[in-house]
C-alpha cells in the first residue's frame, strides 16, 4: 500500500465515473477484453476525460502493429505554433505479448542531418533505442523524446491534454507526416525512459496501489484525482467497479471506501500542472 494513501475509518467522497470514448486506429485491434467489450471495428485507443478545461487525458492503448515513430512538442513551441499545450506523457504496461517493445530516444547521439537522411531512407528504426516492454513496466516520455509503441501491447497512457503529435515515420502507411516541426522539437540523443512508480513530473503524479480487502483510504485534499482500475472488481463508495473503469474524485474529496470482490490494483493520477483549471 502506498504511503500516499493511509487508512482511515470513514469515507465520503465526491466522485464521477468517466465515460469511455472509443477511437478507431489502423494499428489497433478488435480484442479489447477483459478491459472493454470487443468492438466490431479496429480500435486502438479508449479515451477518458480530456475535456476543454482539463489538463490531463487518460488513454488505454491496444496495439496489433507498431505505432508511428513520433515526437510531441513542449509547451512553448505548442503554444506558438499549435495554440495548444505541449504533450508530456507516461505509459504503464498492463499486458504484453512475448517480444513486445517500445522505442525511446536514440541508441547514440545523432545530428539533425543524420536524422533527416535516415527518415528519407526509411531506416530510422535502426537508430532508435528499442527496449523490451513487460507487464508492470512504466515509461516516462517527456516532450521532445522521439518514440514509438510496438505491437502486442496494452498500455495505460497518462498525458497532458493535447492531441498534437508530429508523425516522423509510419512504415509506408498513407498518413500525413510532420517532419519540419517534428525535427524542430526532437531531442537527438539517448534517453533512458523506464521509471519506477510513484512518478512525479511537472504535469502529473502517478502511483499504483493494490487493495486486497475492504479499506477506507485518506486522500490529500485540494487536488483532483483520477483512479484507473487496472485489475479486479468490487464496490467503490457503494458503486460497482471493474477493470477498465476510470473514476474522477473532485478537489474536496478527502476519503474513499473500496470493497474489492478480488484484489484490485489502481493507477492513481493527480494533476500538478500550475495552469490546471
Amino acid at each position: 500500500m502506498s504511503t500516499l494513501y493511509p487508512l482511515i475509518n470513514s469515507a465520503c467522497a465526491s466522485f464521477t465515473k468517466l465515460p469511455p470514448s472509443y477511437r478507431e486506429r489502423i494499428w489497433g485491434t478488435t480484442k479489447l477484453s477483459p478491459w472493454f467489450p470487443d468492438p466490431a471495428n479496429t480500435t486502438g485507443e479508449v479515451w477518458f476525460g480530456g475535456g476543454e478545461d482539463e489538463s490531463l487525458l487518460v488513454k488505454f492503448i491496444f496495439t496489433s502493429a507498431n505505432l508511428s515513430v513520433q515526437v510531441h512538442p513542449p509547451d512553448e513551441f505548442a503554444r506558438q505554433y499549435e495554440n495548444s499545450r505541449g504533450k508530456t506523457e507516461m505509459w504503464h504496461v498492463i499486458d504484453a505479448e512475448p517480444g513486445a517493445q517500445v522505442a525511446l530516444g536514440f541508441r547514440n547521439a545523432i545530428t539533425r542531418g543524420h536524422f533527416e537522411e535516415a527518415l528519407k531512407e526509411r531506416r530510422v528504426e535502426e537508430l532508435l533505442q528499442w527496449t523490451p516492454a513487460r507487464r508492470g513496466d512504466t515509461f516516462f516520455v517527456p516532450a521532445g523524446v522521439v518514440h514509438a509503441i510496438g505491437a502486442g501491447l496494452t498500455v495505460c497512457e497518462i498525458q497532458q491534454n493535447s492531441d498534437v503529435t508530429y508523425r516522423m515515420y509510419d512504415y509506408g502507411r498513407p498518413r500525413e507526416l510532420h517532419l519540419e516541426r517534428g525535427l524542430a522539437v526532437s531531442e537527438l540523443g539517448p534517453y533512458e525512459g523506464k521509471v519506477a512508480l510513484p512518478l512525479h513530473c511537472s504535469y502529473f503524479t502517478a502511483d499504483k496501489i493494490v487493495v486486497p480487502k475492504a479499506k477506507a483510504l485518506q486522500l490529500a485534499p485540494g487536488t483532483e484525482r483520477t483512479w484507473i482500475t487496472l485489475e479486479g472488481k468490487g464496490q467503490w463508495n457503494g458503486e460497482p467497479y471493474r477493470r477498465g473503469d476510470v473514476w474522477r474524485l473532485a478537489d474536496e474529496a478527502t476519503s474513499v471506501t473500496i470493497e474489492p470482490e478480488e484484489a484490485t490494483s489502481f493507477l492513481v493520477v493527480a494533476s500538478t500542472d500550475p495552469d490546471r483549471k
